[in-house]
């Protein structure tokens, strides 16, 4: 056969297999593939809590009556600002005024019999120094005045205690401040001790929220609380603990939380909704971008780099908490690991990438 005609023959056959062995050759050997990463590096993860309360006065106190009665009249109302020993509320004072003249009327008499006892006795004494009594007669007549002062002694303190009961029917304020509450209507019967009005006496002021116990493990030991107007967050003070509640509400398993404020706003009225945020505690950790989140294993890992191949391998990691946008890592990354941050859906173990800069 013609040499010719076998080339001519062979030739295609021979081109095929070196396009062949070219597409193996680029296989083995692809393009670096370009990605986005970030350096890990340890960073405070203290969480921002921020809670909804309302401002109460710090020092609030309900006013009510020593003793019962019917309330005649009630002079405030909710909102009214007051002074000191301005007058409350009133009760139906005649019990106590007729008790207090009858105690004065029992000292009156009682006064009358110790003016008849002493002149018996100083009668008596004489008449012993001259001999013209016996002992014993002096004796009764001794006797006599000391039970005489007694009773005086005896009515004095009992027109004391009714002259008291007649003011205790009058409910005045001890201090200045604003009413907040009122607890009882004039006309009704109220008891001793039950609540007619609420007070805040002026002074300082507690932003008071509820808080939950896994906040109270987190926070510091003298947490600085910013506090402000949730309807006008432009107007805002700082606040520390004042005082936590020994024991959680038995319905919401809360515990109540009293942070004193400094200086508060005059916007920042009794009753007022606010927002209190306090940055938690929390040991240095590491945070990625979520876009570096993948799995391994059915668990969370990310593509890490080696700096020297510049190839990227899958690694598990531990996750604290994460959000849409971070991801905060327990376990599993150390200070100086390059993580994938974009194009982590099309790496394979081992292949070699092109760093493209930090992730934004």
């Amino acid at each position: 056969m013609n040499h010719r005609w076998i080339w001519i023959v062979l030739l295609p056959a021979v081109a095929v297999g070196l396009a062949a062995c070219g597409r193996e050759k680029k296989a083995e050997n692809p393009d670096p593939r370009p990605v986005r990463t970030v350096t890990a590096t340890q960073q405070d993860a203290g969480e921002t809590v921020t809670l909804t309360g309302n401002i109460q006065a710090e020092d609030e106190a309900s006013m009510a009556f020593r003793i019962g009665g019917r309330m005649t009249d009630r002079f405030v109302n909710v909102g009214d600002q007051v002074k000191p020993g301005q007058e409350l509320a009133r009760l139906d004072p005649q019990n106590e005024v007729n008790a207090l003249r009858s105690a004065q009327a029992g000292l009156t008499a009682a006064q009358a019999q110790l003016t008849q006892a002493r002149a018996a006795f100083e009668r008596q004494r004489t008449l012993l120094a001259q001999g013209h009594t016996p002992r014993a007669q002096f004796d009764l007549a001794e006797k006599a005045l000391h039970t005489a002062q007694a009773q005086v002694d005896d009515g004095e303190v009992q027109v004391r205690i009714a002259a008291d009961r007649v003011s205790y029917t009058v409910l005045q304020a001890d201090a200045g401040g604003t009413i907040t509450a009122r607890g009882a209507e004039p006309g009704e019967v109220v008891q001793a001790g039950q609540m007619i009005v609420q007070l805040a006496r002026k002074g300082g002021r507690d932003a008071v929220f509820d808080v939950p116990a896994q906040v109270l493990r987190s926070a510091p030991s003298d947490p600085r609380v910013t506090i402000h107007l949730t309807d006008d967050p432009s107007v805002t003070t700082i606040g520390r603990v004042r005082e936590v509640a020994p024991q959680a509400d038995p319905v919401t398993r809360t515990f109540q939380v009293k942070v004193g404020l400094t200086d508060p706003p005059a916007a920042m009225r009794l009753g007022s909704t606010v927002n209190g945020i306090v940055q938690l505690d929390s040991d240095k950790v590491i945070a990625i971008p979520a876009s570096a989140l993948t799995e391994l294993n059915r668990q969370p890992a990310v593509w890490i780099v080696d700096p020297s191949k510049l190839t990227v391998s899958l690694r598990n990691i531990e996750l604290l908490r994460f959000d849409p946008g971070t991801v905060v890592v327990a376990h599993g990354l150390d200070t100086g690991d390059i993580v994938v941050t974009a194009g982590v859906q099309a790496l394979h173990p081992g292949q070699t990438v092109r760093l493209l800069g930090p992730s934004a």
